[in-house]
């Protein structure tokens, strides 16, 4: 059968994605949509849309009877999953076929067979794939530790928690379970053993009906925050040629084991001595796959459609591989301050589109980044002859973005890329857990010079735009032109201030820090300093200045700005540190309630991650604000803890705090929530 209308039951870059080679194939494209993606870029790319009613992907995303519906009020003869939501549902996947419509995706039986990762190791021992011995989670002892545990429905990190202590196992299990449930409907988990230092590596396999298994090279997936990937790359270095074939020939076991067609991945955990373990099969494309396209020249989504229709893979086999290529997921969020998600307006979004970089993505300029969704705003990729050029490319793309709006990761992913570990090759999981402090803090204070100089365009480009022209107020700040001008801002997302001042003496701007002003426009400035001649390219959207450079971008804000959340609340408030909903309070949480420095209180939800509100301090629960199901804002009051008051009556507490830091037992947003591993 000939696909003419294909529905992606999926959003955001995904569906982009596929829409992009719909058209390259002349395939008609339907979309679906929540409330929430009214106006995203995957409805506005495709030929049709339907909606779902609603925001939650509950209510829209993972309601296969109204995709299936949409695909046929649609006159769609094809629907393909995308990843994540439904597309590793069996039911799903058969409720699509009942209707008439053409799957593009494996066989059902093998997506139930490959459905639960217990089932999965049992049938991969059958088949003589490597595997990690499982551990009962009721008798593991302290010899077993550091367990994994895992949700057996599970995918992208979710339900998952690395156990260290035995005395953490239950409470770990009951927390795996619970996001287990929520993310998947099942809450079935189970324990493995941890490999510490362990390398994430896959092999790509596309399979058509006539029993033809590719195995598209291995990539690399180690360089991980909360379980889920952030840098990817094809071929996965410094393995030796013994044990690609190995991953290779367990790759199409598995596959074969199972009756496989079309695309899917074969994961595995690849130990510090080189021994690898099978983890799980995704029965779908995976967020990954354009660096196996890169080193391949295939279009992976063309070979699945194809498969679809029947045709069998090309007979002479898959392409030779050339090159290396690289992938970074740009996310909305903060990296410095526990992976928070981030949301908002997304002002300005463009990367260089140069040889070699290719962008999937499913936001532009002016697109919102909602609470409802994975905060993943795009793919950055990079093919190039060698591994270095490719990192190379990559990194100077991501440097020179610009991205105005919600804080990314993009500034942890240029020194990530740019750190000796990556650079030689040196990868494991845990790369994260070891330098991600070393990464933020070190990249501020290296990039302090450049950082004051971004402030001081920034100044100039206002004063150009809003010259001072009789005694003037700007911020706290009283200007007079005769005497030295003041503007004073607060760096993002970290918040060190800047005042920087300069004259105006006939007409030229004079900074008082020395630099030469070559050029001031409101929209770029030219320095020179230190005999470097730099151009700053700069958008003010309200009260927030952009700077963007060849080697960095700068956020700021100009002061006095709205009086920040946690200095309007008592101190011991805990505030909500993101938009979200509450999903749970501790057991017996109650005004009048002892609590412990540290212990979770309060467990928040937002863009399908679990984020935990722990005690600031040990003390009394004085107020409780938070209830299941509540939705809450950023800044949001969820309780108040009291410290107990340890001074005699009519003796003074002597104040030892330091200018600049909080009073005793002050809860501020960036330290009251801790985010789950998800």
């Amino acid at each position: 059968m000939t696909i003419s209308t294909l529905l992606v039951a999926n959003r955001g870059e995904i569906a982009c994605r596929i829409f992009r080679t719909c058209r390259a194939l002349g395939i008609a494209t339907v979309a679906v949509y929540s409330d929430a993606d009214a106006g995203a870029l995957h409805v506005r790319e495709a030929d049709t849309a339907v909606r779902l009613p609603g925001d939650a992907p509950a209510d829209t995303y993972l309601r296969g009877d109204l995709i299936v519906a949409a695909a046929l009020a649609a006159g769609a003869d094809a629907v393909h999953p995308g990843y994540g939501f439904l597309s590793e549902n069996a039911g799903f996947a058969q409720a699509v076929q009942d209707a008439g419509l053409v799957w593009v995706g494996p066989p059902v039986k093998a997506i139930e067979l490959m459905a639960s990762k217990t089932r999965a190791k049992e049938l991969m021992a059958a088949a003589d794939v490597p595997l990690l011995a499982p551990v009962d989670p009721a008798t593991a002892t302290t010899e077993d530790l550091p367990l994994l545990l895992k949700a057996a429905a599970g995918g992208g990190g979710r339900g998952m928690r690395i156990v260290r202590d035995l005395g953490d196992l239950p409470g770990e299990l009951t927390a795996a379970r619970a996001e287990a449930r929520s993310a998947f409907g099942d809450d079935e988990v189970f324990a493995e053993p941890y490999v510490e230092r362990g390398r994430h590596v896959e092999v790509q396999v596309m399979a058509d009906d006539r029993g033809t298994v590719w195995a598209l090279g291995t990539r690399d997936c180690s360089l991980q925050r909360r379980h889920q990937k952030v840098i990817e790359e094809a071929p996965a270095p410094g393995l030796d040629d013994a044990l690609r074939t190995r991953l290779h020939d367990a790759a199409v076991a598995a596959a074969q084991a199972v009756g496989y067609r079309g695309a899917g991945t074969v994961e595995f955990l690849v130990s510090a001595e080189g021994r690898p373990y099978f983890l799980e099969m995704n029965t779908r494309l995976q967020v990954e796959h354009p660096v196996t396209e890169a080193v391949f020249g295939l279009d992976l989504v063309a070979l699945q459609l194809r498969v679809a229709e029947g045709e069998p893979l090309p007979a002479d086999g898959p392409p030779a591989p050339h090159g290396h290529a690289v992938e970074a997921r740009l996310y909305a969020e903060d990296p410095a301050r526990d992976w928070q998600p981030q949301t908002g307006a997304l002002l300005a979004f463009d990367v260089p589109d140069e040889p070699g970089l290719r962008l999937d993505t499913g936001y532009t300029g002016g697109d919102t980044v909602g609470v409802h969704y994975d905060p993943m705003l795009a793919k950055a990729i990079a093919h190039a002859p060698t591994r270095a050029e490719a990192v190379r490319l990559l990194t100077r793309a991501l440097e020179r973005a610009r991205i105005h709006g919600p804080v990314t990761n993009r500034e942890l992913l240029v020194r990530s890329l740019r750190h000796p570990d990556f650079t030689a090759a040196r990868l494991d999981t845990g790369f994260y857990d070891r330098h991600l402090a070393a990464l933020t803090e070190a990249g501020r204070t290296a990039d302090e010079p450049a950082r004051r100089l971004a402030a001081t365009a920034a100044a100039l480009a206002q004063a150009v735009n809003r010259p001072a022209t009789g005694p003037a107020r700007f911020g706290a700040w009283r200007n007079v032109p005769s005497a030295p001008q003041t503007r004073s801002y607060r760096a993002e997302p970290d918040g060190t201030p800047y005042e920087i001042a300069y004259r105006t003496l006939r007409g030229a701007l004079l900074p008082e820090t020395g630099e030469r002003v070559v050029s001031a426009r409101p929209d770029r400035v030219t320095l020179e300093t230190g005999g470097l001649t730099r151009h700053f390219a700069l958008a003010v959207h309200g009260e927030k200045v952009y700077v963007d450079t060849a080697t960095g971008s700068y956020a700021f804000t100009a002061l006095p700005r709205f009086t920040d959340p946690a200095e309007r609340t008592e101190p011991g408030s805990l505030l909500a540190p993101m938009p979200g909903t509450v999903v749970r309070l501790a057991d017996g949480l109650a005004p009048g309630a002892a609590v412990e420095a540290g212990q979770p209180l309060i467990w928040l939800e937002a863009m399908k991650m679990e984020h935990r509100i722990l005690a600031p301090a040990s003390g009394t629960l004085t107020a409780l604000h938070a209830a299941p199901g509540l939705q809450v804002e950023v800044g949001a009051l969820l309780a108040v803890v009291t410290e107990p008051d340890n001074t005699e009556p009519g003796q003074a507490e002597p104040d030892n705090t330091e200018p600049g830091q909080s009073e005793p037992g002050q809860a501020e947003p960036a330290t009251t929530a801790s985010e789950e591993n998800a």
